[in-house]
């Protein structure tokens, strides 16, 4: 039965690995996910089969796991059928939580029975697992509570980052709190049960300081990070339960997070712990004072839709605000129009536009937008300046240009959308505010910029309405 089920893991093991590498292209993505989810069911399934799991129905135990797959299968499939394309950050950040969490709590599990166990239990017990349920804990602790403090303020349930008097100081005592106790717990013969709950207490606050004072700015980082935590939380676990396809899966989740945040930490040009140890994004969209030339001019959208229907070539930069406006049917309809008169129409989507990343590519693509006009920086950057207008909706720091010239700015060095460098600059913007940065864009100051203010979707339909009547 054991080699039965390592053979089935090992196979699970293959097809989910597969699935990730059909996720790299939005052709095949939809494809993998259905093998990779296959092959999880198979894997949890076989998983009855372990000798330590009884598959007597009248098994409590049974009973329970039985119960838990039912509800959470349940919950999962209907809030994910029904969340928006804008909500899926946060449903993001809550499902890396849960994961986090899960693995946390098989590491209680495993040092609970350890604080109750008899003498000559403790002899015979592998030291190595219990420092490895230990590292699993803390990590899955950190992510559980990092992952709902960013769900909040995804939701917009906490409205504004927070940062306590002495909040690093705080933190490196909160982090050698759970160095030492977790440190005692790993290396207690027997374990103490009142350091487990002690330990638990200060990983999970731990997690809860690290992230309240990220800003809205930072968020892309902050998820893919603690996604990445979550799977390395999730690999210990499986070297304690003698679990393959948990190693596995917990590997390859960890390592594709790794990667991912370290690519989204290199396109805002910011180290991971700048991220994590510094305020940028906490502004709240209150504009940093800066010294700007120029002045915001006001187009109207006959105007602007008159400048785009006589372009040879149109890109269109969309951002977190269109998303948020639901613009991207519009978007779609105003693309068909302007191809039909001959206009040429791509998109440009910067690595961390949004709050997710990948989040522009998906919500283009619901609308029906085709691949091969999406680009992403380095592709689309050298055509801006033969384009007769770039249209920016709902974008704001990924196309400010004093990231190019202000070595005094916070964003300096982080490479953006070169959109100024367009003949015609047309920004659709609610308002005058700054993005979540509390950075002043000097983009839509430029003599070649002209704003187009409202909705976002209501904005792209007075464009639509415009180039009919052409």
């Amino acid at each position: 039965m054991t080699f039965l089920i390592d053979a089935v893991y090992f196979i699970t093991t293959a097809v989910f690995i597969l699935g990730l590498k059909q996720m790299s292209s939005p052709v095949t993505a939809h494809r993998g996910i259905v093998w990779a989810g296959i092959a999880m069911v198979i894997a949890t399934l076989v998983t009855f089969g372990a000798q330590d799991i009884s598959l007597d129905i009248a098994s409590i135990n049974l009973q329970l796991m039985l119960l838990a797959i039912i509800i959470g299968s349940g919950i999962a499939y209907f809030s994910a059928k029904r969340v928006a394309m804008t909500d899926m950050p946060q449903m993001i950040a809550m499902y890396n939580g849960m994961g986090g969490g899960a693995a946390a709590a098989i590491a209680a599990v495993e040092l609970v029975k350890l604080s109750s166990a008899t003498q000559s239990d403790v002899v015979t017990h592998d030291a190595t697992m219990q420092v490895l349920a230990v590292l699993g804990a803390v990590i899955g602790s950190v992510s559980f509570s990092g992952s709902a403090i960013a769900f909040a303020k995804l939701q917009g349930i906490m409205k504004k980052t927070l940062r306590l008097p002495l909040h690093q100081l705080i933190n490196i005592v909160l982090f050698i709190g759970v160095l030492v106790t977790g440190y005692l717990v790993a290396t207690g013969q027997p374990v103490s049960f009142n350091l487990v709950i002690i330990f638990f207490i200060l990983a999970i606050i731990l997690g809860v300081m690290l992230t309240l004072p990220i800003g809205g700015a930072d968020m892309p980082v902050v998820i893919s990070l603690f996604n990445a935590l979550t799977g390395l939380a999730v690999a210990f676990e499986g070297f304690v339960l003698n679990n393959a396809a948990m190693i596995v899966a917990g590997t390859v989740v960890g390592s594709a997070g790794t990667l991912l945040t370290q690519l989204m930490a290199k396109a805002m040009n910011r180290p991971i712990s700048n991220v994590l140890f510094s305020s940028f994004g906490s502004g709240g969209g209150t504009a940093v004072e800066e010294d700007i030339e120029g002045s915001m001019k006001e187009i109207q959208a006959m105007d602007a839709a008159i400048m785009m229907a006589y372009a040879q070539k149109v890109i269109i930069v969309p951002g977190y605000g269109m998303a948020v406006a639901q613009a991207q049917h519009k978007l779609k309809e105003l693309e068909d129009l302007l191809e039909a008169r001959g206009v040429e129409v791509k998109y440009a989507i910067h690595p961390v536009a949004g709050r997710m990343p990948g989040h522009m590519n998906v919500l283009l693509a619901e609308a029906g937008v085709d691949y091969d006009r999406i680009f992403d920086l380095e592709e689309i950057n050298p055509e801006f300046p033969t384009a007769d207008v770039a249209l920016v909706i709902g974008a704001n720091d990924v196309v400010n240009p004093v990231a190019r010239t202000n070595p005094d700015s916070p964003i300096y060095g982080m490479p953006i959308l070169n959109a100024d460098k367009a003949q015609n600059v047309i920004v659709i913007k609610r308002g005058k505010g700054a993005g979540f940065s509390g950075i002043e864009n000097h983009l839509f100051y430029a003599d070649n910029t002209r704003m187009l203010y409202g909705d976002g979707q209501k904005a792209v339909s007075e464009l639509i309405a415009g180039v009919k009547t052409l």
